[in-house]
């Protein structure tokens, strides 16, 4: 029968500070570890910059793509009023 602990430790998953989140190299007992955005280690400068950059470009794409879609659907609300403006009345008949 095997113990509770050795259980554990076969089926743990890796501990987060065992390899570079970007390259994946792996993090050694006695270098210096580079966080950023919390937990995320790096094993240097150079692969957290480049993170960060990537992270910077993905939100301007973000940022520029919601405020296209936003002009968007405010052109087409105004469209859309503009079009229901022009179609409401009253309307009469007579025989």
């Amino acid at each position: 029968m095997r113990s509770a602990a050795l259980y554990y430790a076969e089926s743990a998953e890796p501990h987060f500070l065992e390899a570079c989140t970007l390259c994946s190299k792996p993090l050694g007992s006695n270098s210096d570890i580079f966080m950023y955005r919390g937990n995320t280690p790096y094993c240097s400068q150079e692969c957290r910059q480049e993170q960060i950059e990537n992270d910077e470009a993905r939100e301007r794409r973000w940022k520029v793509s919601s405020s296209s879609s936003s002009k968007k659907s405010t052109e087409t609300s105004k469209k859309t009023a503009t079009a229901t403006a022009v179609q409401t009345g009253t309307l009469v008949a007579s025989n």
